[in-house]
C-alpha cells in the first residue's frame, strides 16, 4: 500500500503491528525480533518485551525504506500512566533505530495522551530531542496540554469521536461539516495557528472520505490505505476548508491548563473520557495478543 499510494510518512499502532505479524509475508521479522530477545536473554518476560520493541523497530525500519519522511512507532499504551516509564521506553525504541542506522530525526514517539503521556512528550522534546507524536486524543484540553507541552505533533482521532456520537446520540448519521470529529480538529487547528502554536496537526482515525475532504488545508491527515483508493477514484477540485488566515479571525481565547485545570476540563468531556480510555485499553490488549505470540 505504501509502495501504491507514496504517503509521504507513516505511521504504526499496536493494532496495526499485530495485524502485520500474523501475516506470513513479515515471518522473517518477527523470527528477526524473537531471535533478539533470546540474544539478550534475561527473564522470560524481559525477554518478550525486548522481542516487542524490536519488533516495533524492525517494521518502522522496513517502512523508512518506502517513505521520504518520518514512522511514527507506539510506546506500549500500559505505560499511558507512568511518565518515566514512557519516557524510558521511548529513549529505548530510539536506541533500537539507531542501532539499526535510523537517526531520531526520521522517528515520531507516538504516547497517549493522557497528563502524564503528555509530560513525558514534554522532557523528551525539550531534553532529549525526540519528537513525539500524542495519539489517543479526544478532547480540546488534551490538545491544549499539548502545545503548551511543545511536542511535534498531535493525532486528533476524527472518526473514533464520531463512533462515540453515533452510538449515545439519536442522530445516526453527518454531513461532513457537522460531524463531531471534523468539528473538534477543525478547533483545534484554529487554536494552535491563531495562538502560534508550532505543534503539528494530524487529523487520524477517518470513517469516510467526507471525513477526510472536510478537513482539507490541515497541516497533515493519516489516512488508510482503503479510503486513499476510494479519494484516487475522485476527480474533483479541493478547497482548503481550514486556512491560517480563517484561523487568525477566529473567536477563540487562549487558556493555560496546569494538571487540576487539565483533569477538570478532560473530565467534562465524557466522550474524550470513554474513547480514551477504551483506546488505552485495546492498545494493551493488542500488545498482550502480540506478547503471547512472541511467547
Amino acid at each position: 500500500a505504501i509502495d501504491e499510494y507514496k504517503p509521504l510518512d507513516a505511521t504504526t499502532n499496536p493494532s496495526l503491528i499485530l495485524a502485520a505479524a500474523q501475516m506470513p509475508a513479515y515471518q522473517e521479522l518477527v523470527d528477526d525480533a524473537v531471535a533478539y530477545g533470546k540474544k539478550l536473554g534475561g527473564s522470560e518476560e524481559e525477554q518478550i518485551k525486548n522481542a516487542c520493541d524490536k519488533l516495533f523497530v524492525l517494521f518502522g525500519a522496513e517502512i523508512l525504506k518506502r517513505i521520504p519522511g518520518r514512522v511514527s512507532t507506539e510506546v506500549d499504551a500500559r505505560l499511558s500512566f507512568d511518565k518515566e516509564g514512557m519516557i524510558q521506553r521511548a529513549r529505548r525504541l530510539i536506541d533500537l533505530y539507531k542501532e539499526a542506522g535510523i537517526g531520531k530525526d526520521r522517528i515520531l514517539i507516538k504516547l497517549s495522551s493522557t497528563w502524564e503521556g503528555i509530560q513525558a512528550g514534554k522532557v523528551l522534546e525539550a531534553e532529549y530531542g525526540i519528537h513525539c507524536n500524542m495519539t489517543l486524543l479526544f478532547s480540546f484540553a488534551q490538545a491544549v496540554a499539548c502545545a503548551e507541552a511543545g511536542v511535534t505533533l498531535i493525532s486528533p482521532f476524527v472518526g473514533r469521536i464520531l463512533d462515540w456520537y453515533v452510538a449515545n446520540g439519536d442522530k445516526k448519521t453527518y454531513e461532513p461539516s457537522e460531524d463531531p470529529g471534523v468539528k473538534s480538529v477543525t478547533k483545534i487547528y484554529n487554536y494552535y495557528k491563531k495562538f502560534g502554536y508550532k505543534t503539528i496537526v494530524m487529523g487520524a482515525s477517518f470513517r469516510n472520505t467526507g471525513e477526510i475532504k472536510a478537513l482539507t488545508g490541515c497541516d497533515y491527515l493519516t489516512i488508510s490505505p482503503k479510503l486513499l483508493a476510494e479519494l484516487s477514484k475522485e476527480y474533483v477540485k479541493l478547497t482548503p476548508t481550514l486556512s491560517i488566515k480563517e484561523a487568525q479571525a477566529c473567536q477563540l481565547e487562549k487558556i493555560h491548563l496546569d494538571e487540576k485545570a487539565f483533569r477538570w476540563h478532560h473530565n467534562e468531556d465524557q466522550m474524550a473520557v470513554e474513547k480514551l480510555s477504551d483506546g488505552i485499553r485495546k492498545f494493551a490488549a493488542d500488545a498482550i495478543k502480540l506478547e503471547r505470540m512472541l511467547k
